[in-house]
């Protein structure tokens, strides 16, 4: 295992070889590199190793490293969401339900499902032709009737003893059945189940039965696009599209021979034109780091996130470097994460052969619509960083941030900061500023007071985090006032770009104001840059007056109660929790006030009147 570092100790690369020493040197000794071969390289200033006792060792760790880590120079797939499962609790009567989260070893589950809106419907199914409860433990041992749902027929009512253990348990086994792909079977057993009870003469129990088979073929003709798969069980199938110098991974889950859906998934790293990866080393990446989790933490196998079956749409086996892990290790340790033998296919027949070709479509539409979106915005983003003669290496460094006020005459006065980085918003980098101490309604004041707490440690950010533009949203009065506050702490100037409404406030026909003595700018309603500047600023202005009409009202509700003689910090603490708020105080009638500790009827009487 080999890891590349730069001058400032940032990782870029992580590797792996059986000859390290070969590997390694033949990065600095191959005169005709990649473009991002030769970018990495001019960047590393120093190299790390470690030797592992076998290969698998080593994709492990080069696994876990590159989730750890994110060289920029490896491929990444990042998900942070976690996959729903349909999960069904190890109790004697067992609860039906969505779940995301580990692995509980004490109940079943099935999936994963790529969205929650099929865990749903398979929960909807299952309700429906199986009445498997839903409820919590705690509400089923406490209840002395049927709920709704029992009367709509979405329930057998096992927590009043309207079915035995064993008769509930004969109906989970059918559902369990139903999740792993065996429709007919269970078809079949209630076909059987519905004519004993016939014979017996139990006519009401066979007309439930009646009723499932009925609903249990609806289902089995309206999913799967139409199609059910019997006996496929669980398969997923991965289709690699490349376009235009970006990559989408698709990944369409089968789940009990349902075709319940899909995700693109679109890596991160650094994929030069020109110098693509193939789609097999594609692939390994992305089977390595989505099925490898559990393994990776150190966990117990689990035999629910991989299926007995994965399609792809091009073979694992490539021409590797020299030295490098062959993919019969990764089909292995994938074996030994599923605790048992997984089969891979790249060439299927029949209903897989339609799936694959789906899939492939699907990625191929995503990678349309992503670099639609994508070409839009970095259009916008050049033509700003043109305009305002940024100089940047890649528009992938431009930051932006920008800031409004917020508030109803001066009540309630909030700031907020949005932040515009790597082509999007970074809703995670937002931030709220409560202003205070300041005369109510004096935006310049408050501007002055949100850029000081902002950027009073600015020498103490890394690069990344300082800002090519910081928007003001107001004319020369509020960028009058940036410029003094970035004068003071030593800031270049030039980043401020105030936005002026123009007549009639409307959108194209803002001026931007600059600090430094630039001219000021109209760019027109046609113009790149300012739809742009128009979207950052209007996201500003979202943010701050959201959160300042939550103040307001918070603000609203304590101030009539602290207006009331008498009525101190504590006692008007007890009056909203007493009674929920505001408003319930107001409901609440003189008696009810005055059981509140600390609360007289004196007092009470005086706070019914107050407050009405």
């Amino acid at each position: 295992m080999y890891r590349f570092f730069d001058e400032a100790g940032q990782i870029l690369y992580v590797g792996k070889a059986r000859n390290l020493k070969k590997r390694v040197s033949s990065y600095f000794q191959r005169t005709q590199l990649s473009p991002r071969i030769a970018l990495m390289v001019g960047k590393i200033v120093r190299y790390e190793t470690t030797v592992t006792r076998t290969e698998t060792e080593a994709l492990i760790l080069e696994n876990n490293l590159i989730k750890e880590l994110a060289p920029p120079f490896n491929i990444l797939f990042r998900d942070d969401k976690s996959y729903p499962y349909v999960m069904l609790t190890g109790h004697e009567f067992p609860r039906l339900a969505s779940y995301r989260g580990k692995i509980d070893k004490r109940n079943h589950y099935f999936g994963p499902f790529p969205n929650s809106w099929a865990v749903r419907n398979s929960v909807q199914i299952l309700q429906k032709v199986f009445r498997l409860r839903t409820c919590e433990d705690s509400v089923f041992k406490n209840r002395s009737r049927p709920c709704l749902l029992h009367q709509i027929h979405r329930c057998s009512a096992p927590c009043v003893g309207r079915l035995s253990p064993a008769q509930y348990g004969q109906d989970v086994a059918q559902a369990t059945r139903f999740l792993e792909g065996d429709h007919g079977r269970v078809l079949v057993e209630l076909e059987n189940e519905m004519q004993a009870h016939s014979v017996a003469m139990e006519f009401e129990m066979a007309a439930i039965l009646r009723d499932r088979i009925a609903d249990l073929s609806s289902v089995l003709q309206q999913q799967s696009m139409d199609t059910v798969a019997e006996g496929e069980g669980d398969v997923d199938i991965i289709a690699v599209a490349q376009m235009e110098g970006m990559i989408c991974v698709n990944l369409a889950m089968v789940r009990g021979g349902r075709h319940l859906g899909d995700r693109a998934y679109f890596p991160k790293g650094r994929q030069a034109s020109g110098d693509l990866l193939t789609p097999a080393e594609i692939l390994e990446a992305f089977i390595t780091q989505h099925y490898l989790d559990d393994l990776a933490e150190g966990e117990a196998p689990s035999v629910h996130l991989i299926p007995s079956v994965l399609i792809l749409n091009h073979p694992l086996h490539y021409l590797h470097a020299e030295g490098e892990t062959p993919p019969e290790d990764l089909q292995a340790l994938i074996n030994l994460q599923a605790g048992r033998k997984i089969t891979f296919l790249h060439q299927p027949q029949g209903q897989r052969r339609h799936w694959l070709a789906m899939a492939e479509g699907n990625a191929k539409l995503a990678l349309t619509k992503r670099l639609a979106e994508t070409g839009g915005q970095l259009a916008r983003a050049r033509a700003l960083a043109d305009v305002l003669s940024l100089e940047l290496e890649s528009l992938e460094q431009l930051r932006i941030e920008c800031f409004d006020i917020s508030h109803t005459s001066g009540e309630a006065t909030q700031a907020s900061c949005v932040v515009y980085a790597k082509n999007a918003m970074q809703s995670g980098e937002y931030r709220r500023f409560n202003i205070n101490d300041i005369t109510p309604g004096d935006d310049y004041a408050a501007m002055r007071q949100v850029l000081q707490r902002r950027y009073t440690n600015f020498q103490e950010l890394p690069v990344e985090k300082i800002p090519q533009v910081i928007l003001i949203d107001g004319g020369k009065g509020q960028v009058e006032m940036a410029r003094q506050v970035l004068s003071e702490f030593g800031m270049d100037i030039s980043l401020i770009v105030g936005v002026a409404k123009g007549e009639g406030r409307k959108v194209g026909l803002e001026t931007l104001i600059f600090a430094d003595g630039r001219e000021a700018l109209e760019l027109g309603i046609g113009s790149a840059a300012l739809l742009l500047v128009a979207q950052i600023r209007d996201e500003a202005h979202r943010f701050a007056i959201t959160g300042m009409r939550a103040k307001r009202a918070k603000a609203r509700t304590i101030s009539r109660l602290e207006e009331i003689e008498g009525i101190g910090a504590k006692r008007r603490q007890k009056l909203l929790a007493r009674f929920g708020g505001l408003r319930g105080v107001s409901n609440a009638s003189i008696e009810e006030i005055a059981s509140v500790e600390g609360i007289s009827t004196t007092l009470a009487e005086q706070i019914y009147r107050q407050l009405h």
